[in-house]
């Protein structure tokens, strides 16, 4: 995958883990009290420009669907404030498929060939269990003409539309993958294609979607045969979870980041949402960036030989002396460990001087503070107009 501006950015099936943030929300949760609003144009800006001052998100996905414009143009004003706000390749979704191929021509009027350096990653999905509908083949024909790679995922409820057991599912999921992999190549051969799943359960009491713990387990065991195959691979990002950018969508974060950072690689391209992935938040968008910089850094591990074990030193040192000043200490102290750019590392005295504060309004403050320097990129205007001719052109 290339940036916008034809640089290279990623290499999917032979790389580390990437991440994206976006899923389409309908209602964007403000940071200074979780409080819910329709998701608007405005929204759309302030999420792509801060997901793009983030170094971990390496693309952005559609994060919502804008409701301050007539509902059948949503997917191309939507998509319009993306492409104008960032470089980063965009993963993109359509709520209204008759949108796909109007997206993809308002791209090439912006940006001219797609194919060459593609930026542009569509996003696809059977409907499960067992069919390939007719939308779906058609934007997947549509992407192979305009030379575009694309993702092909499926979504499970798992004791609703796969088997209520974990081995069940993942294969009835592996089927259906395998199935939009092989018509991708009859279509035209070597297309280029990632597959993945997104292993949820279906909650019967509730009637609501959730990510399981063995969720995790079947992202993980897709990811092993995605690289059995030799298959680029698009996981989950186990979002959805919590009430905002809380414990419980913390918990999420964690497990299925860290454990996903562990296998072959892939893309989780869809950070940000909570309710059921109905909302989206700029705090969860900064939070989880400092979840994927610890969970890459585990997944890093360290060097262990003679050069980092550093014998002569801690001969020198001897019993009951002190590394302070030593040469490894000198060279690696500043960035040799983990620092917050969010969270300070007080003491309790210090913690109580500045009123105790909770863990949480500092995300919050942070996040505000960072939307408030946010910047307009320089063509923004210009790229605005020219979408918004094309859009109103398409309206005669």
């Amino acid at each position: 995958m290339f940036d916008r501006s034809g640089d290279a950015s990623f290499l999917l099936g032979d790389d580390r883990l990437r991440f994206g943030v976006g899923v389409t929300a309908l209602y964007y949760q403000e940071p200074s009290g979780d409080n819910l609003e329709e998701f608007t144009r405005e929204h759309m800006r302030i999420l792509t420009r801060l997901a793009s001052t983030l170094r971990h998100y390496d693309c952005i996905s559609t994060l919502g669907i804008v409701r301050d414009v007539p509902e059948e143009l949503g997917d191309l004003y939507g998509n319009l404030e993306m492409f104008a706000n960032t470089s980063r390749p965009l993963v993109v979704l359509t709520s209204d498929e008759d949108n796909f191929f109007p997206l993809i021509k308002m791209f090439e009027n912006l940006h001219g060939d797609l194919g060459t350096k593609p930026f542009i990653l569509p996003y696809f999905n059977p409907v499960s269990p067992l069919v390939m509908d007719a939308g779906t083949l058609l934007k997947m024909q549509i992407s192979i003409e305009h030379g575009l790679p694309f993702i092909f995922s499926n979504y499970s409820m798992v004791g609703a539309t796969t088997p209520f057991t974990p081995a069940g599912s993942l294969t009835l999921l592996l089927a259906e993958l395998l199935a939009g992999l092989t018509i991708s190549q009859v279509m035209k051969p070597g297309t280029p294609i990632s597959v993945g799943m997104l292993p949820a359960y279906f909650d019967m009491k509730s009637m609501l979607n959730f990510y399981d713990p063995q969720s995790v387990l079947l992202n993980i065991a897709c990811a092993e045969m995605m690289s059995y195959y030799k298959l680029p691979h698009c996981g989950a990002s186990c979002s959805g979870t919590g009430w905002g950018m809380d414990l419980v969508a913390a918990d999420s974060y964690w497990m299925n980041t860290l454990s996903f950072a562990l296998t072959k690689g892939g893309l989780a391209p869809f950070i940000g949402d909570s309710l059921g992935s109905k909302t989206i938040s700029p705090c969860t968008i900064v939070h989880t960036h400092e979840i994927i910089e610890q969970a890459l850094r585990f997944a890093d591990g360290f060097q262990l030989d003679d050069s980092q074990a550093v014998l002569a030193e801690i001969a020198k040192v001897g019993p009951g002396g002190s590394f302070l000043s030593v040469p490894s200490t000198l060279k690696n102290f500043k960035n040799g460990y983990y620092s917050s750019p969010i969270y300070p590392r007080w003491s309790m005295e210090k913690w109580q001087a500045e009123g105790q504060p909770a863990a949480r309004q500092v995300l919050r403050e942070k996040t505000q503070n960072m939307i408030q320097n946010l910047t307009e990129p320089d063509d923004y205007a210009e790229i605005v107009r020219k979408g918004e001719e094309f859009i109103k052109f398409r309206l005669k």
